[in-house]
C-alpha cells in the first residue's frame, strides 16, 4: 500500500514538472516562430538571445517570467503575453552582478503595459538594494494602448526609479529596436545610451511630424543611430548590430564600479613607466595648426586603448575613458582638429555630463587642454553658450574626485579657467613647454591694449608684429603661471605618463569636504 501511494505522488509530481517544462518551453517561443524569424531576418536576437550574448555563460536567473496583465477592456482578458513583452533577471558580467530587463518586440511589438513596467522596475529596485549595475534593452513600439493610463503611470514609476538610481549605480540602455514616444526618457534619464544601427528613436515619428509641420523626414533621418550622435547628442555608443551592443556594453562596465560606494575597478598590469620622447613631435610649430589629440591621449594610457564616449557628437571636446597603471581614469580634451577645439554649447554640455558621471562613480578625471576660448557669434549667445559653458565650470567647481590637468598649448581667457584649472580645484595642473596661458592670445591683445602705439607707427604692420611678439614673450609662456602658482610644473611632453601615474597615486586618497547642502543648482 505504501509503495502505491509512493508511486502516486511521484507520479504526480512528474506531471507537474511536466507541465511546468510545458508551460517554461511556451515562454521560449517568444511571440511565436513566425514573429522570431521576422526578427532574425531583419538582422536582430530575440530578447533571451540579447540576454545570452551580454552575460557570462549559464549565469542568468530569470524572474517574473509568468508574470500575467490584469486589463479586461478590448478584449484583453482574452489575451496572454509570454512574460509580458520583457525578459527580467540578475545575472554576472565579467563574474560582476547586474540587473537586466530585456523587451521583447516579438510580443505585442514589445508595447510597455503596467505589469511589464513594473517588471522593469522590480529590477532597478534590486539594483539599488544590491548595489549592482541596470542595464535595459530596448525594442518597444511603446506603450500598451489598450491599458489606457494604467501604462502610463507605470512609465512614470520607470522614470521615477531611473533618477533614485542615478549616481548610486551605473545605468546602461541598449536600442536594439524602436524607441518611441515617453518610452525615450526612460534611456535618456540613464547614464549611457547604445543605440544600433536597425534601431530607431524618437518622440513623435515622420507620420505625425508629416501631419503637424509638413515636414518630410524618414524614419532613419529623424530618428536613427546617425541623427542621434552628429546631431541631437543623445547617444554615446553605435553598434553595428546587437551583438556589437552587447560587446560595448560589456566594455563600458569594465571601466565601472558597480555603484557609488565603490572604487572602479583595477587590472593587475606590470607597472612600467616609459617615457615617450614621441609626445614632443604632435603639437605642430604654428600655433594655429591642428593635430589630434587623440595621439597624445593614445600615448599616454596604458596599451593605448581609449575608449572614447559621444564620439561624434561636439567633436571639438573628447571624453572617454582609460586607463593609468591599471586604474580607471576619466579623460576631458580640447581636440584642436575640430574648430580649433574651442567650446561651445554642445560640448560644454557634453563635458559637463561626463565630468559628473566621473564624480559621481569616484572615476579621476584627467584634462588635456588646448583651448582659445569660448565661440563667438549670434548663434551661440542666442542659444545661451552664458549658461551651458557655465555647466563647464559647476562640473569642474563640484568635481571631488582627484582631477589632474596637462596644459598643451593654448589656455586663453574663461576657457582656460573652464578646463580644470587650479583655482576650478584641479589637484595638480603642469604644463608642456609649448603652453599659452592668457587672458587672450597675443594678436587679440595687441590690438586692444596697443591699439594707439600701432596707429602712431610710422610702419603699422612692422609696429603690431614687434608688440604681438614682446606679448608672446611676456605672458604666453607658462612660466608666468608657474611663477604665480597656478601651475605645479612645467614638464617635457614625454614625461607625461610619467607625471600623471604619480598625481594619480598621491590623489588615491584624496578626500574632500563640502558644505551640507541638498544638492547644487547646476545651470539649465
Amino acid at each position: 500500500m505504501a509503495k502505491t501511494t509512493g508511486q502516486t505522488k511521484q507520479s504526480r509530481m512528474d506531471g507537474l514538472i511536466a507541465e511546468l517544462r510545458e508551460k517554461k518551453a511556451e515562454l521560449l517561443l517568444c511571440g511565436g516562430q513566425k514573429r522570431v524569424d521576422k526578427q532574425h531576418a531583419a538582422g536582430k536576437l530575440t530578447a533571451r538571445e540579447r540576454v545570452d550574448a551580454l552575460v557570462d555563460a549559464d549565469t542568468f536567473q530569470e524572474r517574473n517570467a509568468f508574470a500575467k496583465h490584469r486589463s479586461t477592456h478590448f478584449g484583453m482578458d482574452k489575451k496572454s503575453y509570454p512574460a509580458e513583452g520583457v525578459v527580467t533577471g540578475s545575472a554576472a558580467i565579467d563574474d560582476r552582478l547586474v540587473h537586466i530587463a530585456s523587451q521583447d518586440g516579438t510580443v505585442a511589438g514589445g508595447a510597455a503595459g503596467e505589469v511589464h513596467s513594473d517588471k522593469i522596475v522590480d529590477m532597478m529596485k534590486a539594483s539599488l538594494t544590491t548595489g549592482s549595475p541596470f542595464i535595459f534593452i530596448n525594442d518597444s513600439g511603446g506603450a500598451r494602448i489598450q491599458e489606457g493610463i494604467n501604462s502610463l503611470a507605470a512609465y512614470g514609476r520607470v522614470f521615477y526609479h531611473n533618477t533614485v538610481l542615478s549616481g548610486v549605480v551605473p545605468q546602461i540602455s541598449i536600442i536594439c529596436g524602436p524607441c518611441a514616444g515617453g518610452a525615450v526618457y526612460s534611456p535618456a534619464l540613464t547614464d549611457f545610451i547604445i543605440q544600433t544601427r536597425a534601431a530607431r528613436m524618437f518622440i513623435t515619428g515622420p507620420k505625425v511630424i508629416k501631419q503637424v509641420t509638413g515636414e518630410d523626414i524618414t524614419a532613419e533621418a529623424l530618428g536613427g543611430p546617425e541623427a542621434h550622435m552628429h546631431h541631437s547628442g543623445v547617444i554615446h555608443f553605435i553598434a553595428e548590430d546587437d551583438r556589437d551592443a552587447m560587446r560595448i556594453c560589456k566594455k563600458l562596465l569594465s571601466y565601472l564600479p558597480s555603484n557609488n560606494l565603490e572604487d572602479p575597478p583595477t587590472l593587475p598590469v606590470e607597472p612600467y613607466i616609459k617615457d615617450d620622447p614621441a609626445l614632443g613631435d604632435i603639437i605642430p610649430e604654428g600655433a594655429r595648426q591642428p593635430y589630434n589629440v587623440r595621439d597624445i591621449i593614445t600615448k599616454v594610457v596604458d596599451d593605448g586603448d581609449f575608449f572614447e564616449v559621444h564620439e561624434h557628437f561636439a567633436e571639438n571636446m573628447i571624453v572617454g575613458f582609460a586607463r593609468i597603471l591599471g586604474s580607471t581614469i576619466g579623460i576631458v580634451a580640447n581636440n584642436p582638429m575640430s574648430k580649433a577645439g574651442v567650446l561651445d554649447i554642445d560640448c560644454s554640455d557634453k563635458g559637463a555630463r561626463f565630468i559628473r558621471f566621473c564624480n559621481a562613480f569616484n572615476i579621476p578625471i584627467v584634462t588635456f587642454v588646448d583651448v582659445p576660448g569660448f565661440l563667438p557669434g549670434v548663434e551661440q549667445e542666442y542659444g545661451g553658450i552664458i549658461r551651458h559653458g557655465a555647466k563647464l565650470l559647476f562640473a569642474y567647481s563640484a568635481c571631488s574626485v582627484p582631477k589632474v590637468t596637462i596644459v598643451l598649448r593654448k589656455a586663453y581667457g574663461g576657457a582656460y579657467v573652464a578646463m580644470s584649472s587650479k583655482d576650478l580645484g584641479a589637484d595638480c595642473v603642469a604644463c608642456w613647454p609649448s603652453a599659452e596661458i592668457a587672458v587672450m592670445g597675443a594678436e587679440g591683445a595687441v590690438e586692444i591694449v596697443f591699439r594707439k602705439d600701432v596707429d602712431a607707427a610710422e610702419d603699422p604692420q612692422a609696429k603690431r608684429r614687434e608688440l604681438i611678439e614682446q606679448y608672446r614673450a611676456t605672458f604666453s609662456t607658462p612660466y608666468v603661471a608657474a611663477n604665480m602658482r597656478m601651475v605645479d610644473d612645467i614638464i617635457e611632453p614625454a614625461e607625461t605618463r610619467r607625471y600623471l601615474a604619480v598625481s594619480l597615486e598621491t590623489l588615491r586618497t584624496k578626500r574632500v569636504s563640502r558644505p551640507e547642502k541638498k544638492h547644487g543648482l547646476m545651470p539649465l
